[in-house]
């Protein structure tokens, strides 16, 4: 069965806490660092804070995609997974200190696996779906911690 594995990095101009912070915040934090381009419509369903929040929302990637996912927190501060059980999908934000805790270093990464032909398939093809959203979102994280750590 191929396993399906995309991520990406990016610097980050703000300190981890600040950082970390954005994405395990989805009422506020987290809905500002999505790109209208490929994700609407976030709904917290329960929670709202890490781990044990709830989620909904839309994503276009060709067509668009319900997805429901529930969060959990590996690390907490340093590591926040979704987990998307009607998919198997598992997409993990990971913030590392940079420059002696002055940047941070965030790792999108999605990973699942699929049988048969459509998972060969999905193994060639969703790498190049997922990466223009992870640098899309990773930008708007900039954006937003940049912001929040010059207050």
């Amino acid at each position: 069965m191929p396993e399906i594995h995309v991520a990406s990095s990016a610097v980050i101009a703000a300190p981890p806490p600040i950082v970390y912070g954005l994405i395990a915040d989805y009422r506020q934090g987290h809905p500002s660092i999505l790109p209208p381009k490929y994700f609407q419509n976030l709904q917290v369903e329960e929670g709202g804070v890490g781990a044990g929040t709830r989620i909904s929302f839309e994503m276009r990637l060709g067509r668009l995609w319900r997805l429901h996912a529930h969060v959990t927190e590996p690390e907490p501060g340093r590591q926040l997974c979704e987990i998307y059980p009607d998919t198997g999908m598992v997409t993990t934000f990971t913030v590392d200190p940079e420059d002696a805790g002055r940047n941070s270093r965030v790792t999108i990464a999605t990973r699942y696996t699929k049988p048969g032909v459509s998972g060969w398939l999905e193994r060639w093809l969703i790498p190049g779906f997922l990466r223009p959203v992870f640098a899309a979102e990773l930008r708007e994280l900039d954006v937003q911690a940049r912001a929040l750590s010059s207050r």
